[in-house]
């Protein structure tokens, strides 16, 4: 489970984000391209844009639901 607490400081604020457990797999940013990008550097992705229809979420929960290792996160209203 992604851990808000060790996201990387790319991530814009909002819904989504990927912590430090992202083994720079590209499953995500194949699933949702305008939504998730890569960190050129260190080689690991982060979310540059959060979605705001209901299918850009979609997209999104899915990268979320494949990701190998649990990077993703998506935080809920309480």
């Amino acid at each position: 489970m992604a851990d808000p607490n060790a996201q990387w400081p790319e991530n814009v604020p909002g819904e989504f984000f990927v912590d430090e457990q992202c083994i720079d797999c590209d499953l995500c940013r194949e699933l949702a391209p305008k939504h998730f990008k890569r960190e050129m550097d260190s080689g690991y992705s982060y979310v540059a844009v959060q979605p705001i229809t209901e299918d850009e979420r979609n997209l999104c929960g899915e990268a979320l639901d494949s990701c190998p290792v649990g990077a993703i996160g998506r935080r809920t209203e309480t």
